[in-house]
This record gives structure tokens, sequence and C-alpha cells, in this order.
């Protein structure tokens, strides 16, 4: 492929300053209190992000500018951005919140400065490139905000996630998931099958009807979603590690050796069907056309070791009637 014209290589970068720009935006609606706005700039600030790096590869326009970039606009838009939203709406000129804030923003700062570390790193393997090392900092910057979104969608009526030692403490739970070691999966690497890809438009097209009707439920119950799978990508991590055969294998391989390994471990063999065959050839005898036994049909070898010979009154079948 031919090398990217100026002009396209620019196109990436834009897309990552429009994304930090929705980001600082967010905290210029949370001072203004136009909360629902807030949300809707640190949405549209995940999106962009989301962008920015596919179009850079489409285009063959990456660049070790672009990376930096997209480094430095994540940490603002999802750590800087979503502390200070926080601390305004929660804790405005409070000590102990501004301590929260600054505990949000430095996690996610840490977490970028690991990520940027392991896309150096050549010795991990292959199965890692499916994971996440830690909540990714978009997921990091909208979970740091489920309670605002919670607030906006029920109003404020004093619930328990409304609390400022609750928003507190699961502002420094998610800080310490972004800097942890947990698994959790990249969309990136993700294959659709083609016999897929119509149910998929189908429920993207209902999503997007989901998000338009009621944009806080779905997002409050896509971020709880994302926090249920963390479970389910650490095992799914432990058993690739494993399972080295199944590093570099389609999805579908990859089930039949899970559901290998699991007849194992039950116990359970599957029958040899030669042994079933022969078995039913010699509890059933097929007549010919003039009422005689058909001995056209080599009878079956015996089997090793003992066979138990069931009757024709166990089998539901008709006694022959000899002469």
């Amino acid at each position: 492929m031919a090398p990217a014209s100026p002009g396209v290589r620019l196109l990436p970068n834009a897309i990552t300053v429009l994304a930090m720009c929705a980001g600082l935006s967010a905290v210029q609606f949370a001072l203004r209190g136009q909360l629902e706005a807030t949300i809707a700039a640190i949405g549209v600030a995940a999106i962009l992000d989301s962008l920015d790096g596919r179009i850079a590869r489409l285009l063959d326009a990456t660049s070790k500018m672009g990376a930096e970039l997209d480094s430095l606009a994540d940490a603002i838009s999802f750590g800087v951005a979503p502390a200070l939203v926080i601390y305004v709406w929660k804790f405005p000129n409070n000590r102990f919140g501004w301590m929260i804030a600054l505990i949000f923003a430095v996690c996610m700062i840490l977490r970028l400065a690991r990520f940027n570390t392991l896309l150096e790193d050549t010795e991990q393997p292959p199965y890692a490139k499916e994971f996440f090392v830690g909540v990714p900092a978009p997921a990091g910057g909208l979970l740091a905000l489920l309670p605002l979104i919670l607030t906006i969608e029920y109003g404020d009526q004093g619930a328990w996630w409304q609390s400022r030692w609750v928003v507190a403490i699961w502002t420094v739970a998610v800080a310490a998931l972004l800097i942890s070691r947990i698994p959790t999966l990249s969309v990136k690497s993700v294959r659709v099958p083609p016999r897929a890809i119509a149910p998929l438009l189908v429920g993207v097209g209902l999503l997007a009807a989901a998000v338009i009707s009621y944009p806080m439920i779905a997002l409050a119950i896509a971020l709880v979603i994302y926090l249920i799978h963390i479970p389910y990508a650490a095992q799914r991590k432990q058993w690739l590690a494993r399972h080295p055969e199944a590093w570099d294998i389609p999805p579908s391989e990859r089930r039949a050796i899970k559901r290998e390994h699991g007849t194992r471990r039950l116990g359970l063999r599957p029958v040899p069907l030669h042994k079933v065959a022969g078995a039913a050839r010699r509890a059933v005898r097929l007549p010919s056309r003039n009422g005689d036994r058909d001995h056209s049909i080599t009878p079956e070898p015996r089997l090793a070791g003992p066979v138990r010979r069931r009757s024709w009154r166990k089998t539901g079948l008709r006694r022959e009637n000899r002469p």
C-alpha cells in the first residue's frame, strides 16, 4: 500500500483532538449544571476514541505522534474530565473530594502509561492481544460516572448511590480497576462470522433505538454488563494460558476443545460406531423375499471381551419361527 498523503494522515489526529475537546467540554457542562450534556460529552469522546485508531490503520496513517496524542487525549477525556465532573457534582469546595478526584486522575494516567509500555513488549503470548490489562480508559471514565447517570435518570431523591461516601468509594474502586492486572476483553480482536453479520446489524439497530429512547438507562445497563463480563474474561484468559494448542485457532475450534476437555472431566467416553453397528446387526436378522433368512449378510466378527447379548424379548422384537 502506498504511503498516505499528509492530508489523510491528519484525519486520525483531528479525530483524537475532537475527542479531547469533547472530554474537556464535559467539565464546562458540569459547571453549568447541565448533567445530561456532561454524560453525552464523555460518551462522544469514547466513540471518537474508538474510531481514531481504526481509521488510522485503515488509511495506513499510523504514526508515533498519533499514538502519543491518543494517550494524552485519553488522559484528559477519561481521567481529568471525569475526576473534575465528580468533584464539581458531589464535592464542591471539599478537600476530601479533591483527593478522590486526584486519585482517579493519577490512576488513569498510570494505566495509560502501562498500556504504552505493553505495546512494546514482544514477549507476550499470542492470546494477550485479546485482552486489556485492567479496565481500559473509556470504560473507566464512564464507570466512574455511573452514580451520576443513575441520578440523572431517577432524580435527586436521596438514593443510596448519591451519598458522598458511596460516590467516593465507587470512584476509588474504579481507579483500582484501572491499575489492576485483571484482564478485560478487547473488542478489537472480536471476529464476527459471516452468518452473524445480519443479526448483529439488527442488534445494533435495536441498541441505537434504546439509546435514543432511554439513553441513561441503556448506558447504565451497558456499564453493568461490562462489569459482569470481567469474571468471564479472567476465566477465559486462565483457560488460554493452560491450553497453548488453542492460541492461534478460530473460536469455533476453541469451543470444540473446551467440549472435549469437559467430556474428559466428566469421565465420559464416546461409543465407537463400529461396535454399535455390529451389535445392531446381531440383534436383528433381516428377512429375505422368500421368507428365509438372508444369508448374504456377512456376520460381524466377535468383539474382543465379553459382550452382553440382549434377548429378543428385551429388544422388543418378534421371535423368528424356525422350521
